[in-house]
């Protein structure tokens, strides 16, 4: 009978620990939902600092990116070219100096290519500034 009255007991406090965890569940729950509030509210109210556009920030990433693209492209290249000379100056075999000079020429080719991207684009800017085509 002892057994069967420690059992009740322990269901008892079992049922007393649920409801405990369900109400910290529901304070918890009220909690999250406040400061999720809060924090909304906050950044709805707040004005914009910076009067920079998207267009604005997307030209800046851009010559950001295109700068460092030449730098490295510039290093490729002399590398790249640095072995095209060699290749063609070391080797004894003519189809070996025909490839070497072709990706000679495909080598400063494209370096001047990538080079010449950003004076287009300076070029082209102040024609089509605003999206107005102007003379």
């Amino acid at each position: 009978m002892k057994q069967l009255f420690y059992v009740l007991e322990y269901i008892q406090e079992v049922r007393f620990m649920v409801k405990q965890i369900k109400k910290t569940d529901k304070w918890l729950k009220t909690a999250y939902r406040s400061a999720v509030c809060a924090a909304c509210s906050v950044m709805m109210s707040m004005q914009i600092v910076s009067a920079d556009t998207i267009w604005d920030k997307f030209s800046t990433i851009m010559k950001d990116v295109y700068g460092k693209l030449v730098g490295i492209s510039t290093l490729v290249a002399v590398v790249a070219a640095t072995i095209a000379l060699l290749v063609r100056m070391i080797s004894r075999n003519q189809r070996a100096v025909d490839e070497a000079t072709s990706w000679l020429k495909r080598i400063i080719i494209t370096w001047i290519v990538l080079n010449s991207l950003g004076f287009i684009v300076a070029y082209l800017k102040p024609l089509v500034t605003g999206g107005n085509y102007s003379e």
